[in-house]
């Protein structure tokens, strides 16, 4: 069974990460959010910091490339998903690169429509 994270989760339900975990939840997708405030998104609790996590197939990225650098070897060492989503305005070539070298599949788009159209 797939499951997601979303890195960079806001409670803020006008943000995209918000939307993007609702859709999930919605589709009836494994869904993990993980972000810098308390709060919850449809009944899950948005972790914060670098949670130990089983099994992520998917990671849906929502930090822009600055604030990336300090996860570089959480998502590529410790949750090692076989997909990582770069949507826009989190495009960085440096962990493209590395993610690639590591044999994980990068995808640029979209999450929310590829949540939708059946693509994620």
């Amino acid at each position: 069974m797939e499951k997601y994270l979303v890195l960079g989760a806001s409670p803020n339900p006008l943000r995209h990460s918000y939307k993007a975990v609702k859709s999930l939840i919605r589709h009836g997708k494994a869904v993990v959010p993980v972000g810098f405030r308390k709060g919850s998104i449809g009944g899950e609790e948005i972790l914060k910091g670098k949670p130990e996590l089983d099994r992520i197939t998917t990671l849906l990225l929502y930090l822009g490339e600055k604030r990336q650098k300090e996860f570089y070897k959480y998502i590529l060492e410790t949750i090692v998903p076989t997909k990582l989503v770069f949507n826009p305005g989190t495009e960085n070539s440096e962990l493209k690169e590395l993610a690639v070298k590591q044999g994980i599949n990068v995808i640029d788009g979209c999450a929310l429509v590829m949540i939708n159209s059946g693509q994620l």
